[in-house]
């Protein structure tokens, strides 16, 4: 440790005990709904040097209310210049800083010993930097709001390395992983695992080179020996689909007739692919205690070190509750105003007047779950066993391992399976109390590859649709006359179609499927299933319906609901403030907010 972090050390823990006295007599600063009114006077008068000069930044040396220390220039109440910010649980931050915001080249250090020395950008590892962990490993590049973002190179503490392109934290792009025995791959990944084309050499001199996928062969590959000897074919981890020729070398004294390809899979699953150290807090994550002083009259403020303000340990009603027993609520109300504008990236004089920001913040309601729950005696009861007895047929129904390479004939509209549905049973199908019907899955291997690719596992598909819960019955709140079924836990929803809808959808399908599989992050909703119901009798009525993902289904509260069609023809919502809710659809019109991305999202999300 240097001498000057020793000196810094020593000068914290001395100004820490002077200042015990002082600290039980201030309110702490983690209060809910009120902050104590603590000056520079309450505290020794060594705890704040310097000299503030009107309008300059000042070199200052603080212990703040809460015990944290800081030393290095101070302006406007904030940290702003070099400085040092040492917290009570022993993280430090030292380098550049900007309105309270650690902006510019710094170095962050964890109480494990782990570290961060790079550039920051309004509180987040940004830019290029170096992480040491704790455990000894290594990473130095680029960087985007505290994730691996970039070309990086990650030197793991069990002695594995990796070079190359980084995204969101993952390997995903081309790059180079060796491992501590010198095997290695160089190639494609997607998502921390070896996608697409790459070459695998092992320490022996044998390579494979082709296609992979989840990280395994699959697809076209070679897998050749140092003598010259190779092996081409399909590869796979099904036996079934596995299929080559093996090629002697001219050198080799005869052909390996007894090599087994299914012995490259098992060497291949004893490369494991490290997982980095996990970082217990960001340092966007740390508490800024902010000092203020009775001669400017500021109003205390608690800062995160990205600069939003917080107010103690954040509970959900914290942020409504901050000014509420103040006796200055109308000046105080517009602070809160101005600063939810400034966060919420709203010009101060262009917020919508329907939803004011001024007004005094409510606590969200509980929402009420929405939709009339399907029991026994409602109109479409029967029609709900009926939909939940075909998925359950559907989804368990016995299928061969498919690969995400589809063959057009997949997408063929006419690709589609009819199954009768007796009350009695069948050999297929479970005996039931409802009537007979019958039950059409409309292109069945694209969808089952459709949930495999957003990574559904079945039995929870099952699950959520054909448990013991009942759906719940939403009516249109559009123009369609289309019905959706919500299932219990929120996750999907039912939309009946018209049969025209349904062409269109499946000409629409292998278009979709190329864009959700190349676009992992797409926004595009998620569609699980198509099918249709065929009700027996004088009528043959059919149902058709699609199961898809639920978008609003979210942890957080939802206290706006805007429905967008990017117009402005009647585009509003005829009611004010005081009679809309959490419940409510809004329009184009009645959204003034602008949201600020980051400017990698901004252009992910361009793009």
């Amino acid at each position: 440790m240097s001498k000057e972090h020793s000196g810094v050390l020593r000068a914290w823990e001395s100004t820490m005990r002077k200042t015990q006295a002082a600290k039980k007599r201030a309110n702490n600063i983690f209060g809910i709904t009120s902050m104590a009114n603590v000056t520079n006077n309450d505290l020794e008068d060594d705890t704040d040097k310097g000299v503030s000069i009107s309008g300059e930044a000042y070199f200052a040396e603080k212990i703040l209310p809460n015990g944290d220390y800081y030393t290095g220039q101070w302006y406007d109440n904030f940290p702003d210049g070099q400085g040092k910010y040492l917290w009570t649980d022993g993280c430090m931050y030292l380098g550049e800083w900007h309105k309270g915001k650690t902006m510019g080249k710094g170095r962050f250090s964890w109480p494990s010993g782990a570290s961060y020395e790079g550039e920051f950008k309004a509180g987040y590892m940004d830019g290029s930097g170096t992480y040491i962990g704790s455990n000894g490993e290594t990473y130095k590049g680029k960087w985007v709001m505290n994730m691996k973002h970039g070309h990086g190179i990650l030197n793991y503490s069990n002695g594995d390395c990796y070079d190359g392109e980084w995204r969101r934290g993952f390997q995903e792009g081309h790059g180079k992983y060796q491992w501590q025995n010198k095997n290695y791959y160089i190639g494609q990944w997607k998502n921390g695992v070896i996608f697409g084309k790459g070459t695998f050499v092992w320490s022996n001199g044998n390579t494979y080179d082709g296609y992979w996928e989840d990280g395994m062969p699959k697809g076209n590959g070679t897998y050749q020996w140092p003598d010259g000897s190779f092996y081409v074919g399909n590869w796979s981890k099904d036996p079934d689909e596995q299929n080559g020729t093996y090629y002697p070398s001219e050198s080799s004294l005869a052909a390996n007739l007894e090599w087994d390809p299914t012995t490259v899979y098992k060497e291949i699953a004893g490369c494991k692919i490290c997982v980095g150290e996990r970082v217990s807090i960001m340092p966007s994550q740390k508490r800024l205690a902010t000092w203020y002083s009775s001669k400017g009259g500021d109003k205390p403020r608690r800062m995160s070190v990205d600069g939003r303000v917080s107010v103690g340990v954040e509970r959900p009603l914290d942020k409504m509750s901050l000014w509420e027993n103040d006796g200055n609520s109308n000046g105080l109300r517009q602070v809160r105003r101005d600063l939810d504008c400034e966060l919420l990236g709203i010009p101060h004089n262009d917020a919508n007047p329907k939803f004011n920001l001024g007004l005094p913040l409510k606590a969200p309601k509980l929402e009420k779950r929405q939709g009339e729950t399907i029991s026994k005696g409602h109109r479409n009861y029967e029609l709900m066993l009926n939909l939940q007895l075909g998925i359950r047929h559907s989804v368990g129904r016995p299928a061969p391992a498919t690969s995400f390479d589809l063959k057009a004939s997949a997408f063929d509209p006419k690709d589609k399976i009819w199954t009768r549905f007796p009350r009695e049973g069948s050999k297929y199908t479970p005996p039931h109390q409802s009537y007979e019907f019958k039950w059409k899955d409309y292109c069945p291997v694209v969808f089952r590859t459709l949930r495999k690719l957003f990574k559904v596992d079945p039995a929870d598909y099952m699950i959520s649709i054909c448990g013991d819960n009942a759906l719940r019955e939403l009516s249109s709140p559009g123009k369609s006359g289309s019905f959706f079924y919500l299932t219990d836990d929120d996750r999907y929803m039912i939309k009946t179609m018209k049969k025209s809808e349904v062409k269109m959808f499946l000409r629409m399908l292998s278009a979709y499927y190329n864009h959700v599989r190349s676009f992992e992050n797409t926004l595009v909703i998620k569609y699980y299933g198509l099918h249709c119901v065929k009700i027996p009798g004088t009528t043959q009525k059919k149902v058709r319906f699609i199961i898809m993902g639920n978008l609003l289904r979210s942890d957080y509260t939802i206290h706006r609901r805007f429905d967008l069609k990017g117009s402005s023809l009647g585009r509003i919502t005829e009611k004010n403030e005081f009679e809309t809710d959490n419940t409510t659809i809004l329009k184009d019109l009645d959204l003034n907010f602008i949201f600020k991305l980051q400017k990698a999202w901004y252009q992910e999300f361009c793009w």
